[in-house]
């Protein structure tokens, strides 16, 4: 059974490091396939996108995007080169199927020229940046997470404010039909008095009627 566990532990962990491995590819960048560094993540293309800008975001690069790419020209990104270059990356959703995975492609080019294949060093490079985002895309979809329940909790507790401001509205209401309901009665308590004191004029009015006659 211990075997067993740790089998299916370790099939686990194959699985999903093999979910956050780069690797080579192709990517269509204006009319034509190039080269590209791929990487896949088991979350959403909007919560990888907004890891990927808020990380460049901190590293001091503001993105720009052209044609479903975010762009970021001339910089320098040490963990890949010590040198500038451009950077393009496209995050797609995996499928229509899987559309809560996405897919990484990043290009790197110097003077328009793609730099993948020609530069072992920046190819290897790429990948580990791209394999290190991992924990960048995690954090990312936890705070995602994190205020998406938020909303659930803030939009949970205003229905509850709403259930109890209508409770207090119909008890209003209830008590006033109740202090409504007592004064009914006692006003029909009255009326009958009146209606009582009345006959007992009309019964007088009427008794001296006999008398004269």
């Amino acid at each position: 059974m211990r075997r067993l566990i740790i089998t299916i532990i370790f099939i686990f962990f194959l699985f999903y490091t093999g979910k956050a491995q780069s690797y080579e590819g192709t990517v269509d960048y204006q009319k034509k396939g190039e080269k590209a560094i791929i990487i896949e993540f088991p979350y959403p293309a909007s919560v990888v996108e907004d890891a990927i800008v808020d990380k460049f975001e901190k590293l001091g690069f503001k993105k720009k995007e052209s044609k479903g790419f975010l762009v970021y020209k001339n910089i320098i990104l040490p963990d890949i080169s010590s040198e500038p270059a451009d950077y393009m990356i496209r995050v797609d959703k995996k499928s229509r199927k899987e559309k809560d995975e996405s897919i990484v492609y990043l290009m790197v080019s110097r003077n328009d020229q793609n730099v993948i294949s020609a530069n072992d060093e920046i190819n290897t490079s790429a990948k580990t940046f791209l394999n290190n985002l991992l924990p960048d895309v995690e954090a990312h979809n936890l705070d995602v997470q994190i205020k998406d329940q938020d909303a659930i909790v803030t939009k949970a507790q205003k229905k509850l404010k709403d259930l109890r401001d209508d409770k207090d509205n119909m008890e209003r209401k209830i008590k006033k039909l109740q202090d409504d309901l007592e004064k009914n009665e006692k006003d029909q308590d009255n009326q009958q008095n009146e209606i009582d004191k009345q006959k007992q004029i009309l019964e007088t009015l009427k008794a001296k009627r006999k008398v004269n006659g």
